[in-house]
């Protein structure tokens, strides 16, 4: 699973997630890519869900890019604990989507295939993804 060896402050506030995603919206290494169409959060093991069910598709062959790094800590309360008390550790780590994010590039493979790796690839997700291929 993905996450920072080393982070400066432990715990994060959420932010906000307006506007459309500017970096990482094009396709820069591979052929086809795996686009997201929705804004929200990928757990780094959701993001590691979908790299195995690509690399059982294609069989290990081609090459694949994951353009998404989980760096935003989740905090999360334990169960039945009362309010306040401060601010709970952090839990796992998500990587903040916006729409337009490509997720994953995948090189020298059919389109067939990559279409069929990241279909699969896509319902690991809870967010709604769209293959794109480059122009």
């Amino acid at each position: 699973m993905l996450l920072p060896k080393k982070v400066k402050f432990r715990k994060q506030q959420r932010g906000s997630s307006r506007g459309l995603a500017v970096r990482g919206s094009y396709i820069a290494f591979g052929d086809y890519a795996l686009k997201c169409e929705d804004r929200g959060l990928l757990t780094s093991r959701q993001i590691e869900a979908a790299r195995k069910a690509i690399s059982h598709e294609t069989k290990r062959g081609g090459k694949l890019w994951i353009r998404v790094f989980p760096d935003k800590a989740i905090s999360k309360k334990p169960n039945e604990t009362r309010m306040g008390s401060g601010k709970s550790p952090t839990d796992h780590y998500a990587a903040v989507i916006k729409p337009g994010k490509i997720i994953f590039e995948l090189g020298g493979v059919t389109m067939e295939t990559a279409k069929k790796a990241f279909y699969k690839a896509a319902a690991k997700f809870p967010l709604k993804m769209k293959f794109i291929v480059k122009e």
